[in-house]
């Protein structure tokens, strides 16, 4: 979970001859020199946007030279004012470290103040702060409250972290039907985790009717952003053919993008597909490639895979005392045919 920092431009603030501050116009234009100008005589005369844009510039060095002091400086003005989003960004710089002393008891502070305003992404930083304990002491129940309150307002983020807590029963009595509800309003938003974690929950019947096409659907969605652990799944139902129609070269396809990503379950089942010539060309070099890469990692079925290829020379140059390392390697974490091949 990441701390998030909010980036918005501040509304323009209107005076009394209904025409807009020339800070938040410049700054708004991405005029940044002329918005320096602007923004530091309104800051200076109390105008918490300006101090809020001005920050900004000094925070991501628009217009001058980035300066983290002064934009803490400058956030500290808006945020003491009530600016609830100057609250968050200044809570960031001390959570981060960004240039400044980290200050993670401070960071607590502004994001509390910003959360009490019903800023989502400060309840949300929030949230983390109490998960982790972090400037704060740890309480679980106060992170699933802060949680709830973003989730409700829509931040992804928190719907995601509000599901695990439902599924784990971590600060909330567990409720698997709670889970998947929030699995689902952050998958719906797109949130490639939330696509995955549901489709399990679909896949296994956890908190929902089990339904295996449903499952298939949300693990594509999560594939087809990139997500490595749902194209692996997706590889697996491919090759299983469980909520559609078994395709192993399709399932290759969708281990490959897993495995280049190094996803070593991914890794081990293509070199299977490669050793077997399932769904592509039989390729042992392939497989002792891929064998490799997951067990490199620590993946135990690879290392025994491996290690029955160096011990045989098939797609490796035959070497027996790799073939016992890897055997010993995988029998250490407790693969037992492994274990049995060292005992011959």
């Amino acid at each position: 979970m990441n701390i998030k920092k909010l980036l918005l431009v501040m509304p323009l603030l209107f005076s009394f001859a209904t025409y807009a501050r020339d800070c938040a116009t410049e700054f708004e234009n991405k005029n940044y020199e002329k918005a320096l100008v602007e923004c530091t005589q309104e800051a200076e005369e109390n105008d918490k946007v300006a101090q809020y844009n001005l920050a900004r510039m000094y925070d991501d060095g628009e217009g001058i030279e980035q300066d983290k002091q002064k934009a803490v400086y400058w956030y500290t003005k808006a945020a003491e004012q009530g600016d609830s989003i100057a609250q968050n960004d200044l809570a960031v710089i001390y959570y981060d470290d960004e240039g400044i002393k980290q200050d993670k008891l401070k960071a607590a502070y502004w994001f509390e103040k910003a959360a009490e305003q019903n800023l989502s992404s400060a309840q949300y930083n929030l949230a983390v702060m109490y998960e982790k304990g972090e400037g704060i002491e740890q309480n679980k129940q106060k992170a699933v409250y802060w949680f709830t309150k973003a989730a409700e307002q829509g931040y992804s983020s928190a719907q995601f972290n509000l599901a695990l807590k439902y599924y784990n029963g971590e600060g909330v009595e567990q409720d698997k039907q709670k889970a998947v509800y929030w699995y689902t309003k952050a998958a719906e938003q797109g949130y490639a985790s939330g696509q995955d974690n549901l489709a399990i929950m679909y896949y296994k019947g956890e908190g929902v009717e089990q339904d295996k096409q449903k499952a298939v659907y949300w693990y594509t969605k999560a594939a087809e952003q990139g997500y490595a652990k749902a194209q692996y799944h997706l590889g697996i139902m491919y090759d299983n053919g469980e909520g559609i129609e078994h395709d192993e070269q399709k399932a290759v396809n969708w281990y490959t993008k897993a495995a280049e990503q190094g996803n070593i379950n991914a890794q081990n089942n293509l070199a299977v597909m490669y050793e077997n010539g399932e769904g592509v060309k039989q390729d042992k070099q392939k497989a002792v490639y891929w064998y490799k890469k997951a067990a490199e990692q620590g993946e135990p079925v690879a290392q025994y895979n491996l290690a029955l290829k160096y011990d045989e020379g098939d797609g490796i140059k035959q070497n027996k005392s790799l073939a016992k390392e890897f055997f010993k390697q995988s029998c250490d974490q407790g693969y037992e045919s492994a274990c049995d091949k060292l005992k011959k």
